[in-house]
This record gives structure tokens, sequence and C-alpha cells, in this order.
């Protein structure tokens, strides 16, 4: 099947939004599909092996850059996008940039549009409107059960069982399949042998950065490893915490070399607050289904994460240890508990690889497209 990708984002770029789309272009593309991934904005002129890189990819995609002006809202790209789309001969368009699943539903043509989010600001709700009365709507994808629970509730919906399909996001397993100890991922980045807490991510308010400084300060023993975040990010902590020689700033890693480093962790930090900063700004804490959760579990390590009832949805108390949000002192006790207890962390270990076997990108991609 010839699929049109539309992404809602530059890429190449250093967003969470961005890995999705790639992640998702190449499950379906390693599927069988024919796929084609249109990118608003101008070809950066980056080499395809750096593009791999920076992304984690193993399998080539035909990326498309289109036109896009700032003051024209992404409606030139979602246009142009879709008229190269057709010229290609497109049979489905799978797309999370409201303009292009509204206008091509309305075209006939048919459309699976993915939300990561309620729709929102004065044009969002209309648009989704807009697909969802379009001949070429065909599914409407969420990735965690509370946005398909706010969905029903906002929208009269098909009554077409799959219509509104729950798919979490996924993890390339292939990737984490042969993970080395931590001893010897630590050797391997010339990191020091200490027990380490590792957090790999963004560093944006909510994330609980500044909880892990505060326990790198209550525990001095221990190492902690950040991963990620822009550089003025990671400047501006490296100032802040010249007193804590416990924790090492790694700065924003290729996804390609990010397995690397989350195996060099003993534990893995998930401390969210109770509102979580995305790229935008706005809060994504009802929704968020981080992509670090997959790969930590993949990664078969404990992790240690916040209470947050979204992140519940795929962490549980067998899988994971969930700790109340912004109690330090609990997360420090956790902490020391499992540098104590091997078999505690082997216990856990294998049960969060066990869950992460249910949330492949290549499951994640057929599921979207069953029955279609």
């Amino acid at each position: 099947m010839k699929i049109a990708l539309i992404a809602p984002t530059a890429i190449p770029a250093q967003t969470a939004n961005s890995v999705q789309v790639m992640k998702m272009a190449q499950a379906l593309t390693g599927l069988g599909h024919k796929v084609r991934v249109f990118v608003p904005g101008r070809d950066p002129d980056m080499s395809w092996k750096k593009i791999a890189k920076q992304y984690g990819l193993s399998e080539k995609l035909k990326l498309r850059w289109v036109t896009s002006l700032p003051s024209l809202r992404r409606y030139d790209f979602a246009l142009g996008a879709l008229r190269q789309a057709r010229d290609w001969g497109a049979e489905v368009i799978y797309t999370r940039l409201p303009q292009a699943a509204a206008i091509a539903a309305g075209r006939g043509t048919p459309s699976i549009f993915e939300l990561h989010d309620m729709p929102s600001g004065n044009m969002g709700p209309w648009l989704m409107r807009r697909f969802l009365a379009g001949k070429g709507m065909r599914r409407v994808v969420v990735n965690t059960g509370n946005l398909e629970k706010e969905i029903k509730s906002a929208y009269s919906l098909p009554k077409k069982r799959g219509f509104l399909l729950l798919a979490p996001n996924g993890v390339d397993l292939d990737r984490f399949s042969k993970i080395p100890s931590a001893k010897k991922a630590r050797q391997k980045l010339n990191l020091p042998q200490t027990f380490t807490a590792g957090y790999t991510g963004h560093l944006y308010p909510g994330r609980g950065i500044e909880m892990i400084l505060e326990m790198a300060q209550l525990l001095p023993q221990m190492r902690f490893l950040l991963v990620g975040g822009r550089d003025v990010d990671v400047e501006r902590l490296r100032v802040e915490t010249k007193h804590l020689p416990n924790v090492t700033f790694a700065g924003f890693v290729p996804n390609a070399d990010l397995p690397m480093y989350q195996a060099a962790a003993d534990v893995l930090l998930m401390p969210y607050g109770e509102k979580v900063a995305a790229s935008s700004g706005g809060d994504i804490a009802a929704f968020t289904n981080p992509l670090k959760m997959f790969e930590y579990l993949a990664c078969g390590r404990p992790i240690l994460a916040s209470d947050l009832p979204i992140l519940t949805e795929i962490l549980n108390y067998k899988n994971a240890i969930i700790l109340p949000k912004n109690y330090v002192d609990a997360w420090v006790l956790a902490l020391q508990e499992l540098q104590r207890s091997p078999e505690r962390r082997k216990t856990l270990s294998k049960a969060a690889r066990e869950t992460a076997l249910q949330f492949s990108w290549e499951k994640r991609a057929e599921k979207i497209l069953r029955g279609l």
C-alpha cells in the first residue's frame, strides 16, 4: 500500500514528535508498504547517514520537504503535501497534522488521523469535526486511554468498531536485544564505575530534573547521569550544579546511541511532576505517553516513576517502582533499597523487558492499519 505520512513538525529536529514520526515511518516501511514522509520546510541538505543516526533508523526512508510559511500556519504545507501525495498515487494519508487530516478527509482521500492531545485553540476542534465529517475519514488513533476517553466524550464518532483506536507508542526492540551490563556500558562510555541512576530526555519543567539534582545532593555516593536537553539548558545546569560532582550531563545524544547510555544506568528515572511541559510550553501531564518509558522498559533496567495516572496506564507495581510525585525522601529510600538488593533489581528488570515486548513499533503499525 502507498502511504503518505504527513509530519506535523520539522525533520530533522530534537523533538519527540519528530522521533515518533520517523519510527512509525520505519515500521510501516518494514511491513512492506511504500511510504513517503512529507515534511514542512526546506531540505536541510543533511546526508541520510546523519539523519538515520539522529533517529536510530535502519530502513532508508523517502523524505520530501514542502514549503511552509509561518504566517500560513501549516495550511500551505498541508495543501502542498496532499497535492504531492496525490500525484505520487498515495492510497492512504496518515498524519498528526489537523489541517492535513481535515482537508484529506474532506476530499474523500482515505485518511488516518493520530492525536496525542485534545484538539485545542480556535481551530483545533473545528478541524477535528471537519475530519469526522469527511468522506475519507477512516480512523482516529490515540496513544493513551485517557485521551481515548476524552475524545469519546467530546465528539460524535462513527459507531464502526475500531474507528477510535488506542495504540500506545512503541520501541525498537531489536536495538535493545543485546544490551550490555551496566558495568560494561559505563566502561564503553568512559563513565565512573559507580551505582548509577539515569535519566534520558528533555530537561523541560515538570520532568523532575530539579528533584534528580536534589537526590544527587542527598546521595553523594551515587552517580546521576542525565542525557538529553538543549545545549543552553545543559550548560545552565552544569553551572548551577558545580557543587555536585556526582552528576554527569551528557547533553544531546543521537537516538542511535541512546540505548548504550540507558544501559549504563543501574536504575532509570521518570520523576514527572503534576504539570509536564512540552516543547511548545503546554502542559501534557494528562496525555503524555513518553517514548523514554518504552525505551526504559526495553532496556531491562529497574524504573522509578512518579504516580502520575497517565504513566500508570503502562507502568505498574510489577514492572516499576511507583513513587509519590515531588516527595524526594521516598525516591532516595527507593534508590538506596535497590542499590542494596540485586535480586529486586533483577525481578523488576525481567518484568520491564516482558512488558516492552508488547510495544514494538511494528506491532503498533500493524494494529493501526488492520481492517483498512
